[in-house]
């Protein structure tokens, strides 16, 4: 049986893209010849079938059809921006790329929160480790409570041992943030942990923790109580 994408006049392509439908053309989804999708659909056949003979892509297809509409028309997505943007860099079409991460919703997040998080050690792996403390005291509980410490300066960091040993709770579960070298500060940090989280599904607060100091100990504002709500 010939492969439906092997015509010469750019024949009418059924796609199943992990179980969404579409139609569309040769030329269209060949539109830019240095893309991953391009690449699927030059050449050899080098995709499997359905059962009823479409091009089947095992992918989420959720957000695909944004993806098709821009190959048509240059037409640019109004929502779902981000999922978008994903598709776009997984099937490497460049312009939409390029559009996507100009358009306001994704500047800030390329151009300004990213690289102010690159900045701050270890970020990504005290995220891990905040989720991970968090199930494992989930048990028969309502809420999880991990103290973070957010350090901002160097002059902080030189209080940290000071600070800590201000402390009743245990100390080896407290997930220290910081320093940074960049203009955003403890509140913007603290935004940045608590989106980045509830990205993942939980459901987060982050209120001042304050320890109690005696009459001759200095206080610190270096804490704060994490809490994640499962019920």
């Amino acid at each position: 049986m010939k492969s439906p994408f092997s015509l010469q006049h750019s024949p009418v392509v059924q796609l199943n893209v992990g179980g969404h439908l579409f139609s569309t053309t040769l030329s269209t989804l060949r539109k830019h010849p240095d893309s991953k999708l391009a690449e699927m659909f030059s050449g050899p056949p080098k995709l499997l079938t359905d059962a009823q003979g479409r091009c089947f892509i095992d992918r989420d297809g959720s957000h695909f059809g944004p993806v098709l509409d821009f190959l048509r028309s240059e037409q640019m997505p109004s929502e779902n921006i981000l999922e978008v943007y994903k598709e776009a860099v997984h099937y490497d079409i460049k312009p939409l790329v390029k559009r996507l991460e100009d358009a306001p919703q994704l500047f800030g997040e390329l151009v300004g929160r990213q690289p102010f998080l690159s900045r701050v050690p270890h970020y990504k792996e005290n995220i891990e480790v905040l989720i991970r403390i968090a199930r494992a005291e989930a048990i028969a509980a309502r809420h999880s409570n991990i103290l973070i410490c957010v350090l901002r300066t160097e002059e902080d960091l030189g209080f940290y041992d000071n600070a800590i040993s201000t402390l009743e709770a245990d100390k080896e579960s407290v997930v220290t943030f910081g320093p940074w070298n960049a203009v955003p500060s403890v509140k913007d940090l603290l935004d940045c942990v608590k989106t980045d989280i509830e990205s993942q599904g939980y459901r987060v607060s982050v209120q001042p923790h304050h320890p109690e100091k005696s009459f001759l100990s200095r206080s610190y504002n270096f804490f704060y109580k994490l809490t994640f709500t499962w019920w």
